[in-house]
């Protein structure tokens, strides 16, 4: 598994994920179909055009949804039994069509499960942001992960 396990993290340790993926009309259109969402400024580009923004702006749930997934190979590929929670999302900025968007987490806190012997919790944060830095999306996840030795 290419996944940490509880013991392999530490509060204060930050990671930068080196995949990144570039967002597309696509990837923003049908999450939106998908999701039942066809809300204008995703779907109708003369709409969105006469907003502030001037353009479509990528669905955040898709955006949280990507960087939650740019995150497994690194820290979670099969090593949790469990996401917990997601807690604490912001956007600060839109996303668009053909932003490149990359994820950073943080290890905020950690504890032993009190009914898993098994595994550990974790509160995690994480930050999609575009190459410039610029954040699309920052949020908390609590994850229930495996431990190496069960106590």
């Amino acid at each position: 598994m290419t996944g940490k396990y509880y013991e392999d993290l530490q509060v204060g340790q930050r990671i930068r994920h080196g995949s990144g993926r570039t967002l597309t009309e696509m990837d923003n259109t049908l999450f939106s179909m998908l999701t039942m969402n066809p809300q204008p400024l995703h779907t109708n580009a003369d709409y969105a055009a006469q907003t502030p923004y001037g353009q479509r702006i990528v669905n955040g749930i898709f955006t949280l949804g990507l960087v939650t997934g740019l995150t497994v190979a690194d820290l979670t590929d099969g090593t949790i039994l469990a996401n917990l929670g997601y807690d604490k999302v912001t956007h600060p900025n839109p996303a668009f069509h053909g932003d490149t968007v990359y994820a950073e987490t943080e290890v905020l806190e950690m504890r032993p499960s009190r009914t898993r012997p098994e595994a550990g919790i974790v509160r995690l944060k994480h930050w999609g942001k575009k190459p410039d830095g610029t954040v699309l999306v920052e949020f908390e996840r609590t994850v229930l992960f495996l431990k190496r030795q069960p106590e």
